[in-house]
């Protein structure tokens, strides 16, 4: 397991961690899902574009989960769908898909389709529940609650202010149901910002 420090950006070195991994996992002829997981405010975004930025040849698909959780109260949901409708669908060949959240109008917006053969980064709270057999790899990004607090209501301007303690108490349930940190492939640690 790696376990790179990163400071307001993702570290070169955790990029090149993550590249390694999935280079080792597809010459080893794994599908090319990679998972980018840990809690609200970490840095996980930033990691995938990161990534994205770095990826040698055609980029890969990404998959927002904060494009997907169905409300404030979605964070399992949305990985259960995007398991089923957009995962398993690509590992049989077929054509996924997920729904998008309009989060103005609080309901389900279109329908998004992604065609397999591209590599696919699902990024997100929840998101090795998202992908979760074997062949997948799976990075973990963490801080503080201080650090994730302050960048994760910094991010919404204020629209998420008055959901974080429900967040995080979902949050809570899915690391005590599922263990997430215990199967990461690769792990970052957000020590400043």
């Amino acid at each position: 397991m790696t376990s790179p420090r990163d400071e307001a950006a993702p570290a070169a070195s955790a990029v090149r961690a993550v590249l390694a991994r999935i280079r080792a996992d597809e010459s080893a002829g794994r599908a090319r899902i990679i998972a980018i997981d840990g809690p609200s405010g970490s840095g996980k975004s930033t990691l995938a574009d990161a990534v994205l930025r770095a990826w040698p040849g055609h980029p890969p698909e990404l998959v927002r989960l904060d494009d997907v959780y169905p409300g404030w109260t979605g964070l399992e949901r949305a990985g259960l769908e995007v398991s089923h409708d957009l995962v398993a669908r690509r590992r049989r060949g077929a054509v996924g898909q997920w729904r998008r959240w309009d989060w103005a109008a609080e309901q389900v917006g279109g329908v998004e389709r992604d065609r397999p053969g591209r590599a696919l980064i699902v990024e997100g709270c929840g998101a090795f529940a998202a992908v979760h057999s074997a062949d997948a790899v799976r990075v973990w990004v963490e801080a503080s609650v201080e650090v994730r607090k302050r960048r994760a209501l910094a991010r919404d301007a204020g629209a998420f202010d008055p959901y974080w303690d429900l967040w995080e108490g979902q949050w809570r349930r899915y690391v005590i149901r599922t263990a997430p940190a215990r199967r990461a492939d690769v792990r970052v640690r957000v020590v400043g910002n």
